[in-house]
């Protein structure tokens, strides 16, 4: 009987023991980005140990461990950073593994873009420099709009002001008409002093923003003189994502709140995003001075909702929507403007087999503007712009080559109070393009573009090639490009008849022909990675590109020398006119590192020269030296806290204008302080102008800033959350 009742002990102890095992034998978890996606073959090691386990097709990975709290792992994956994570081996709450979730690293280059040649592509295989901003530089940067994002990310770009305090663009020379925006590769109607309205750039639920500076005529048609900024939305994976936010600056006491909510069930993908912001007047400086073009900031507010919803159709057909609402007041004086836009779309996305896809496309934007005065609205600063976009892309590979093939209508109305007694005018574009991406080699890459264009209102024809170089050797890259450009004029430029408040009639000019360019660039980039060095031990990319763009048939406005004013009428007056000769060229230098401990550093800096130019413009001025900076670190320090500051500058020299009234050279600093709770909060602290910068006077392209200012700002990641309790 005591022999029975021994065996019996000694199995119940080998039971409990193995429970016990399995209970703390195993560091159990799944490895996404930062969307959901899983991540598969990420490589999981724990610290100072020998070898590592890779996860599997749904992200999953199991490491045998025996002993009992925590312990720190290093994951990585090819275009996302190196990062450590801190685990208890007894924190299995609810059987919910860990979940790690990747930043995107820019210095690896391995991420997609889609923007160089509407097909993707490997950033570091695109034969067109492509500046890539990701998810994680957003959130780095803890910018609250488009402007802030680019020019904090970007030399040689600057946003300042125009008449009536709309947003007025310089990149490289060029205005805003020269720089194509889009929206997950669909154009922006309407315009603000030729500039698209970049307030409608809600920055929620990005996913990256890729850039391409130079002309892009050869793909994206008009206005890619200068460059294309594509703004792509984040398609989320999980099942249901829910996020709220908040945030205030003390400088216009701006208050933004806004949230997103995402669902993927079955066949449906959703993606809802919304946000208001509200804020006051600002007074810059005295009412009595005289030598500053702006004494005060208008306040307002704006509300921006959008919708993306995908349907799989079936593994070989997606179809996908979109839908947004943007509503904007800017308060002034003595009347209020508003703003609105409603846009929608529908998007077939089909792979006919393995090697070929084709997209077909329908876009509606429209972009209104109206004045109020005692909440009556006027009717006479009426605008409607107003586009409908019809589209088909096709890609076919064949071995590790692709040839695509697309086209494109664009019917585009557009009615305002420039217009004689209101009247309004529309035109149709018709284009078709070819590009052939051809890698004969491992080490070389080839890409030819061609395409077509023609206007009806001005019947203008103008036919743009690009050929693109890019060779490969020991971690350089060699990328040299052509590529053409070109801008048709405007419905505004052509039929314009304008009294500017009594001061000055502006004409249009029917006979106005596209402007023309041809862009030469070359690149230099080396990528590398520092190794053994401890905390330092990291990757590290750097990038010197020179340029050069000559512009034929540029549109400025210049003194309308046969001008015969009118009864009433002003007593001088511009016309829109052709500029031959403008030539721009410069330098650009980027360098970027991160380590595997989380210190990252970058380096920006943009030679700009601008010559030929005849007329110079009071709104946009070039600047011909210009940098960026940024140092941060960016570290999980335990299982539930993560933190992330950054300091960052930014210098602009003095404009090369002959106009009288410009800004000297100055910087801007900006400490950031983001800390992270339970991969679920964000709480963010920055200090804008560090060092409390004031300029003696403010004129278009000033610092908007009367000195040191602070926001702080709440995010909370509800899904994440719920998972945590």
């Amino acid at each position: 009987m005591k022999q029975k009742i021994f065996a019996i002990f000694l199995i119940l102890c080998g039971l409990c023991l193995n429970l016990k095992a399995e209970t703390q034998g195993d560091v159990v978890g799944r490895v996404l980005d930062d969307s959901g996606t899983p991540l598969i073959g990420a490589t999981v090691q724990l610290m100072h140990a020998k070898g590592g386990v890779t996860t599997d097709e749904d992200g999953y990975f199991r490491i045998p461990y025996s002993k009992e709290g925590a312990v720190r792992v290093k994951v990585s994956y090819v275009g996302f950073q190196t990062q450590t994570f801190i685990l208890r081996t007894d924190d299995k709450k609810h059987g919910e593994q860990h979940v790690l979730r990747l930043q995107p690293d820019a210095t690896a280059l391995d991420q997609v873009v889609v923007t160089a040649t509407r097909t993707p592509k490997a950033l570091k295989d695109a034969p067109v420099v492509t500046r890539l901003i990701t998810a994680n530089d957003i959130k780095i940067a803890d910018a609250t709009n488009i402007q802030d994002l680019l020019t904090e990310q970007m030399p040689g770009l600057e946003f300042g002001y125009a008449m009536n305090q709309e947003t007025s663009l310089n990149m490289n020379g060029f205005g805003g008409n020269a720089v194509l925006f889009l929206v997950d590769g669909e154009r922006l109607a309407g315009e603000t002093m030729d500039n698209v309205d970049y307030s409608r750039l809600n920055l929620d639920n990005v996913g990256r923003i890729e850039i391409v500076k130079g002309a892009a005529s050869a793909l994206y048609g008009a206005n890619a003189v200068a460059g294309v900024v594509n703004v792509i939305s984040r398609e989320n994976s999980e099942p249901w994502t829910a996020n709220v936010n908040t945030r205030y600056n003390d400088f216009n006491k701006e208050c933004r709140h806004g949230g997103s909510f995402s669902f993927n069930a079955g066949k449906w993908n959703s993606q809802t995003s919304l946000q208001r912001t509200t804020s006051d007047e600002v007074q810059l400086t005295s009412p009595f001075d005289t030598e500053s073009n702006i004494l005060h900031i208008y306040g307002g507010e704006t509300f921006n909702v959008k919708e993306r919803l995908t349907y799989k159709l079936s593994d070989k057909v997606k179809l996908i929507g979109r839908g947004g609402y943007f509503a904007r007041i800017s308060n002034r004086s003595n009347y209020d403007d508003h703003y609105k836009d409603y846009s929608a779309g529908l998007k077939a996305v089909m792979n006919l087999s393995q090697n070929d896809n084709l997209e077909i496309s329908y876009g509606f934007d429209q972009y209104d503007k109206a004045r109020y005065v005692n909440d009556e609205r006027t009717h006479d600063h009426d605008y409607t712009n107003r586009q409908n976009t019809v589209r088909a892309l096709y890609s076919h590979i064949f071995g590790k080559n692709t040839l695509t093939a697309g086209a494109d209508f664009l019917n585009d109305y557009l009615t305002t109070y420039q217009f004689t007694d209101n009247t309004s005018h529309t035109q149709n574009s018709y284009d078709a393009f070819a590009q052939f991406d051809y890698n004969p080699l491992e080490w070389l890459n080839i890409v030819a573009s061609l395409r077509h264009d023609y206007f009806s209102a001005s019947s203008q024809n103008a036919t743009t090639g690009r050929l693109a170089l890019m060779t490969k050797w020991k971690g350089f890259s060699i990328r040299a490009n052509y590529a053409g450009g070109f801008r048709a004029p405007t419905l505004k430029e052509m039929y314009m008849s304008f009294d500017m408040a009594g001061m000055q009639m502006i004409y249009g000019n029917p006979d106005l022909e596209p402007e023309k360019s041809n862009n030469f660039n070359l690149a230099l980039e080396h990528t590398g990675r520092i190794k053994s060095a401890g905390f330092l031990t990291g990757q590290y990319s750097l990038t010197l590109m020179g340029y050069y763009n000559k512009s034929d048939k540029r549109i400025p406005t210049e003194d309308y020398e046969d001008y015969q004013p009118g009864e009433g009428q002003p007593d001088v007056a511009s016309r829109y006119c052709n500029e031959d000769g403008v030539k721009v060229s410069g330098i650009d230098f980027s360098a970027q590192y991160r380590s595997d401990m989380g210190l990252g550093v970058k380096l920006d800096y943009s030679y700009l020269h601008v010559g030929g130019r005849s007329v110079d413009s009071q709104f946009s001025q070039p600047r011909p030296h210009s940098a960026t900076w940024r140092i941060d670190y960016d570290r999980q320090l335990c299982s539930f806290y993560r933190i992330n500051a950054a300091l960052s500058g930014r210098y602009l020299s003095s404009p090369d204008t002959n106009i009288e009234k410009h800004d000297s050279s100055y910087q801007l600093w900006k400490f950031t302080l983001q800390q992270r709770f339970l991969d679920a909060v964000n709480l963010n602290f920055n200090i804008d102008n560090l060092f409390n910068y004031k300029p003696k006077a403010y004129y278009w392209s000033s610092a908007m800033t009367t000195g040191r200012t602070i926001s702080v700002g709440l995010s909370i990641d509800i899904d994440r959350l719920v998972k945590v309790f």
